[in-house]
């Protein structure tokens, strides 16, 4: 018999501003350190998405979040238990790098230079597939 092993969901904010969107650089000692990524984080027993992604923004940007869509890519972050859902995100506030090394609002050219964390530039191809 096998034991299904159950993934933690994981909300990554699309946050978009005119033709750029909000990525962010981990800081060093965590997984992926260095590389950029959404904004987002780990979803709490009990929590939906809106929820998620409120409480982590407040945390890592000092923003509020207005609205959060249903997610539109989904992914497994390899060699973790979690899986990366992918929402666009509306925000109030100006985003600041409270828990990040770096915030940068990237054009697409800019996310194709970019060091980005395995999910995430996994995001960028489906997003700049037109879908």
């Amino acid at each position: 018999m096998t034991e299904s092993i159950e993934r933690i969901r994981v909300v990554a904010a699309v946050i978009e501003r005119g033709d750029s969107v909000l990525v962010c650089r981990r800081p060093r000692h965590k997984r992926h350190g260095g590389l950029w990524e959404f904004p987002g984080g780990k979803v709490e027993p009990a929590e939906n998405d809106l929820r998620a992604v409120r409480r982590e923004l407040l945390e890592e940007l000092g923003v509020d979040v207005l609205h959060v869509d249903p997610e539109v890519f989904r992914i497994d972050d390899h060699g973790s238990l979690f899986t990366i859902a992918f929402v666009r995100t509306v925000i109030a506030g100006e985003p600041q790098a409270l828990e990040h090394d770096e915030l940068l609002w990237a054009t697409a050219h800019d996310l194709s230079l970019l060091e980005l964390a395995p999910g995430d530039r996994e995001y960028v191809r489906f997003r700049n597939n037109g879908s």
